[in-house]
């Protein structure tokens, strides 16, 4: 029988610890999926799934469930260091076609602007999959422009966390993740 998630949550997270698992944790804890399994998966949004909230969809989730995510994650215990890790979701306008969840994960970037790299990482995606033609190195404006204008990408949405790696030295993780529930 074959899985396809029906629903997709957005979420987020920051962690601060000596130890770098610990950090990795923390995130996760601010992120509301700590007590579940991760299993991480690849960047495909399934047709007609639903985007809802994140406190709305693990009401009825189990402690030690299996959670199927796209996570974006970065480390570091370089003193005030700073990164972002964001995930960009891609809706094709056919809502039978799939679309594109990508991850992005970096350091210097704010999270606006890792944000729409990731928006536009998606997009770009989910475009070369409709043969919608683009030019990677035009603007990341330019491109949504064309994007829109092929009526065939309906939205793009991103969630990002940044942070500034602890001024002492410990490890600090930032994470963002797409969970996708049946």
């Amino acid at each position: 029988m074959a899985i396809v998630p029906r629903r997709i949550f957005l979420t987020k997270g920051v962690g601060r610890h000596k130890e770098k698992l610990a950090s990795f944790e923390l995130a996760l804890r601010m992120a509301k999926i700590e007590r579940y399994n991760i299993v991480n998966v690849s960047s495909i949004l399934p047709p007609r799934a639903k985007i809802v909230a994140r406190a709305r969809a693990t009401k009825d989730l189990l402690p030690g469930q299996i959670l199927h995510c796209v996570v974006a994650r970065a480390q570091t215990n370089e003193p005030n260091r700073l990164m972002c890790a964001s995930i960009g979701i891609a809706i094709p306008a056919d809502r039978d076609m799939y679309g594109y969840i990508s991850e992005h994960h970096a350091f210097g970037q704010t999270e606006r602007v890792s944000g729409e790299y990731a928006e536009d990482l998606a997009a770009s995606m989910l475009a070369s999959t409709l043969g919608i033609p683009f030019d990677p190195d035009q603007a990341y404006d330019e491109r949504r422009d064309i994007f829109r204008m092929s009526q065939k990408i309906v939205r793009t949405r991103s969630i990002s966390q940044s942070a500034r790696a602890d001024k002492r030295g410990i490890w600090t993780t930032v994470l963002a993740a797409a969970v996708l529930l049946d």
